[in-house]
C-alpha cells in the first residue's frame, strides 16, 4: 500500500509575491487525489514542494517520518526514492529510445542487472500500453504516447507515491479519457498513493477519491471528492462549470459591480459523475474500501449536499 503524505502549514513566496499560504492537507495512503486550480495558482510549485525540489518558507511535508522541507538533504534524497514523477511533457531524453528512457532510473539508482532491468522496463511499458514501442524515439511518437512513457518511467522504481503534473496537457478528450483509465488501473494494480495536478474537469470528476482546489493564494478546500463536487463556493462552482460568470476572470479578480450582477443568476448543480472503475479483469481498488470507512466517519462534519451524495453512493436506500 502507498504512503500517507501529510502537509502542514505550507507557505511559498517568490520575492514579494505569495504563491500560496498556510496550506494543510493529508493525501491518504493508497488513494487518488487531484489538485485543481486556475492557471497560475501554483499547482506545479505545490507538487514540487512535496518532494523538496522547491523549499517553501514555512511548513512541513511529512513522508514516512521524513520532513521533505526541513530534514537534512541526505534524508530528503533517500525519501525521494518513494516517489515516481510524471512531468507535463514526459521529460524524456530526445536522443534515447523509449526503452532506454524508461530504463534510465534503474541504471542510475539501482544495481540491477540488464536482465532484471529489461523485465521491469517491458512490464512497465506493457502496463501503460506501449508494448512493442521500445525502439521508438520521443520525437517519433504522439504527445499521448510520450505521457505514457513518462508514466512508465515513473513506475520502474516501484514508487509508493506517484505525482502527476498536468498529465492531460496537450491531449485531446479521447486520449485524456484513456489516460484517466490508465491512472485508475495503476492504482488498482499497485495500490499507490497518487496526486494529480490538473485543471481538467473530466479527470477531476471521474478519477479521484479526494479533490482539492487552489485559488488566490490559499487552499479553497480539500477532502472527499463529493465535498468539492457539491460545493456552493462561488469559485468552485464557476471552475467546475467552466463558466465566465463568477469570481475568476481573465485577470485575477473581477469588478465588484459585475460580480453582483452575475450573482443574481440562479445556479443549477449538476449530478456527480460516477468514478471510473478498473478495467475488467484487474483487481478491485483497495482504496475504495479504505476510503469508504474513512469518509463514513467524516459524515457528521460534512455539508448536507456532500453527505447525501456519499450516502446515496455507498449506502443506497439509506438516505432519509
Amino acid at each position: 500500500m502507498g504512503i500517507e503524505v501529510a502537509v502542514h502549514g505550507l507557505t511559498k513566496s517568490f520575492g514579494t509575491q505569495t504563491i500560496w499560504e498556510d496550506v494543510s492537507l493529508i493525501l491518504p495512503a493508497g488513494e487518488i487525489s487531484v489538485m485543481l486550480g486556475p492557471s497560475g495558482t501554483g499547482k506545479t510549485v505545490f507538487l514540487k514542494s512535496l518532494i523538496g525540489l522547491i523549499k517553501p518558507e514555512r511548513g512541513r511535508v511529512m513522508v514516512d517520518g521524513v520532513d521533505m522541507i526541513n530534514s537534512p538533504d541526505r534524508q530528503v534524497y533517500a525519501a525521494r526514492k518513494l516517489f515516481g514523477l510524471m512531468f507535463q511533457d514526459g521529460a524524456l531524453f530526445g536522443s534515447m529510445n523509449l526503452y532506454d528512457n524508461i530504463a534510465f532510473p534503474l541504471r542510475e539508482h539501482t544495481r540491477k542487472t540488464e536482465t532484471e532491468i529489461r523485465r521491469i522496463v517491458l512490464d512497465s511499458m506493457e502496463t501503460v500500453g506501449l508494448a512493442g514501442d521500445e525502439k521508438k524515439l520521443p520525437g517519433e511518437i504522439s504527445g499521448g504516447m510520450r505521457k505514457r512513457a513518462g508514466l512508465a518511467r515513473a513506475l520502474v522504481l516501484e514508487p509508493e507515491i506517484i505525482l502527476c503534473d498536468e498529465p492531460d496537457s496537450g491531449l485531446d478528450p479521447v486520449r485524456t479519457a484513456f489516460l484517466s483509465q490508465v491512472l485508475i488501473d495503476l492504482n488498482a494494480q499497485f495500490d499507490t498513493t497518487m496526486l494529480i495536478v490538473t485543471h481538467n474537469i473530466d479527470i477531476a470528476s471521474t478519477v479521484p477519491d479526494n479533490l482539492g482546489m487552489l485559488y488566490r493564494r490559499e487552499l479553497v478546500t480539500f477532502g472527499p471528492r463529493e465535498v468539492l463536487l457539491t460545493s456552493d463556493d462561488e469559485v468552485v462552482r464557476q471552475f467546475l462549470k467552466g463558466d465566465i460568470r463568477g469570481p475568476i476572470g481573465m485577470s485575477e479578480e473581477k469588478d465588484a459591480a459585475l460580480r453582483a450582477m452575475e450573482s443574481a443568476v440562479p445556479f443549477a448543480r449538476k449530478a456527480i459523475p460516477e468514478q471510473l472503475a478498473p478495467t475488467p479483469g484487474l483487481p478491485p481498488r483497495q482504496a475504495v474500501w479504505r476510503r469508504m470507512d474513512r469518509v463514513m466517519r467524516l459524515l457528521p462534519e460534512l455539508a448536507p449536499a456532500a453527505r447525501d451524495a456519499i450516502i446515496s453512493r455507498h449506502l443506497p436506500g439509506a438516505k432519509e
